[in-house]
């Protein structure tokens, strides 16, 4: 089983499929589907419509109608997720995009590419052309402005944005900074912005400006590809959900006892063999040269950095399917579908071992432009002692040797620290004695406690998928903790980041991994990128809130949490909303429903 082809370049993100929407270039009249929406709500009644003006007529009738109607902004300028660093509204200079609208931008190709994604962005739900244009001074002048500049307070990936009655103005050192800006525009306009199709609003931004910059510099999520497999194009889809909420990593799950997802030319038999399983009887699969690439760019593209694992010493069922003279007793195993742990490894006593770790890491490491390469270690329960250790170092070293920095779970602290070295930690007891000490000899960590951010925890006993071995993780348990203090002993220096996992062996469609990721990823997102002192509860499900009705109009399916106030009831639930999948329970063994 293999991945679908690539969808259009044209296409700015991985939403389902709709109806046609009036294109922003075509001479052409293309009949659309108009969703009308009152100036101050999200969403109102559905009106179809009949055959349609070329877009750029439609979208000036639309302004022309709304134009005259003096209406607050249905956003405030603090409604954002992750929360900024620094709000100051200006109730007064509120700005409504014109149909003529035009992006000027630096003329920065990297600067460029950020533009054309938000005009990609912006076009289906506006209707409007919103050409991009470069500029060495670029100015709103009744549009939109996205300037490369030195912004040394604002670090790497931090912006400034302006919203005036004369334009918005985003402003950041480098292309990453401007896309997290883009990120924020986007929250600020009214909810059906994320429609695919042309709706019938005033597209007002409050006025005011904000300041921001991340509080760690790693912001991820995990996706598990190997328990159960997921087509290029639902990671792609995964990949935007994580740009909306400003985060900068996607560690792929690659390898486990149930299939191995990429492939390795110099051990074909990896995915041939090792690739044809997964979780119960679900189908296996794995990603050829191409597609990792395609997931890699389409990344990048968006300013996030892909991190893959090869989980070693344990986890590997299936590559010892594949070739079993790296098992301890050089017997071929049974490929497993089931969910138990900690009963395979590969040989730490055999040189073919460490041939095999060198291929398979040497390909990953060069089809991968970023920094890390994770190397599990977890429940690896049969490698023990010296025995298990000296097999992490001689691992830390290859990778070392490829010019990349080594991440594994937070039980290779034991080992030997080598330069750089990261530890992912996802405990439960925050005193852990063992990481702190590898901290001491110079590690860093990576923060996924698992009664916080392991988002394959159920929300309630009653969550159909899932599990609760590190117990029920609620919105508010995903957002009540700091990761500065997790770990006793451990200073927020040492702290890199955050990532929330996923692990899938309940997990077996994309409209389960949405469920299971929203709304519980912003709550990770947030404590990653905003300052401590903005974590409040209260204001956080009051903004978490506002999310739904932008989920609904994209058709991304979510957890309506009783926590969170959505807007409407659970009888009266938003217009332009899309029924939330709810996942059967599966067999918590097999992964069969």
């Amino acid at each position: 089983m293999h991945p679908t082809p690539a969808t259009s370049p044209q296409q700015p993100e991985h939403r389902p499929a709709a109806a046609p929407a009036t294109s922003a270039t075509s001479g052409t009249e293309p009949t659309a589907n108009v969703v009308e929406v009152e100036p101050t709500a999200t969403a109102q009644a559905v009106v179809p419509a009949a055959v349609q003006p070329a877009a750029g007529e439609l979208a000036r009738l639309a302004a022309q109608e709304a134009g005259t109607q003096l209406t607050p902004a249905p956003t405030r300028l603090g409604d954002v997720v992750p929360a900024p660093e620094q709000v100051r509204p200006e109730p007064a200079a509120d700005f409504t995009l014109p149909a003529d609208t035009t992006i000027r931008v630096s003329p920065d190709p990297t600067a460029r590419a950020v533009a054309e994604r938000l005009a990609d962005l912006l076009r289906p739900a506006t209707g409007y052309p919103l050409p991009v244009v470069e500029a060495d001074h670029p100015e709103p002048a009744g549009g939109l402005a996205l300037v490369l500049a030195e912004q040394p307070a604002l670090g790497l990936e931090g912006y400034q944005l302006d919203v005036t009655p004369t334009g918005v103005r985003i402003s950041a050192a480098t292309a990453a900074g401007l896309h997290h800006g883009t990120q924020t525009l986007r929250q600020l306009l009214p909810a059906a912005i994320e429609s695919t199709t042309p709706v019938r609003t005033t597209w007002t931004l409050p006025g005011g400006s904000i300041t921001d910059r991340p509080r760690f510099p790693y912001r991820g999520a995990m996706l598990d590809v190997a328990r159960h497999f997921f087509g290029v194009d639902e990671v792609l889809r995964v990949i935007d959900h994580l740009a909306r909420y400003k985060l900068n990593h996607l560690h792929l799950h690659l390898t486990d006892d149930q299939g191995w997802r990429i492939a390795v030319e110099s051990r074909p038999r990896l995915t041939t063999i090792g690739g044809s399983t997964a979780v119960g009887d679900a189908p296996g699969g794995w990603y050829t040269p191409a597609d990792y690439q395609r997931i890699v760019a389409y990344a990048a593209d968006r300013h996030l950095t892909v991190v893959p694992e090869i989980d070693l010493p344990g986890h590997t069922n299936a590559a010892l399917t594949a070739y079993p003279e790296l098992a301890p007793d050089g017997t071929t195993p049974a490929p497993y579908t089931g969910t138990d742990v900690g009963f395979s490894y590969v040989d730490p006593a055999n040189a073919r071992t460490y041939e095999f770790v060198t291929d398979v890491l040497e390909e990953v490491a060069a089809r991968t432009p970023g920094p890390f390469l994770h190397i599990g270690g977890d429940e690896a329960f049969k490698v023990k002692g010296t025995a298990y250790t000296g097999f992490v170092e001689r691992v830390q070293h290859i990778v070392a040797g490829l010019g990349k920095t080594v991440v594994g779970w937070h039980q290779l602290a034991p080992a030997a620290h080598n330069e750089g070295r990261v530890l992912q930690w996802w405990g439960t007891d925050g005193a852990d004695p063992a990481t702190a000490d590898a901290v001491r000899r110079g590690a860093r960590l990576i923060l996924s406690p698992g009664n916080h951010a392991y988002l394959d925890m159920k929300y309630a006993p009653d969550t159909p998928i899932g599990h609760d071995w590190a117990g029920l993780i609620d919105v508010r348990q995903a957002y009540d903790w700091d990761p500065a203090t997790q770990v006793a002993d451990v200073p927020a220096a040492a702290v890199l980041g955050v990532e929330a996992p996923l692990w899938t062996e309940s997990v077996t469609s994309l409209a389960e991994v949405e469920f299971m990721l929203l709304p519980r990823l912003p709550a990770i997102a947030e404590l990653g990128w905003s300052p401590r002192a903005t974590h409040d509860w209260a204001a956080f499900r009051a903004r978490l809130a506002g999310q739904g009705p932008r989920w609904a109009s994209a058709g991304i399916a979510f957890h309506r949490s009783p926590e969170i106030p959505w807007p409407g009831s659970p009888t009266d639930p938003p217009a332009a909303s899309v029924p939330t999948p709810v996942p059967r329970p599966r067999d918590p063994h097999t992964g069969r429903g």
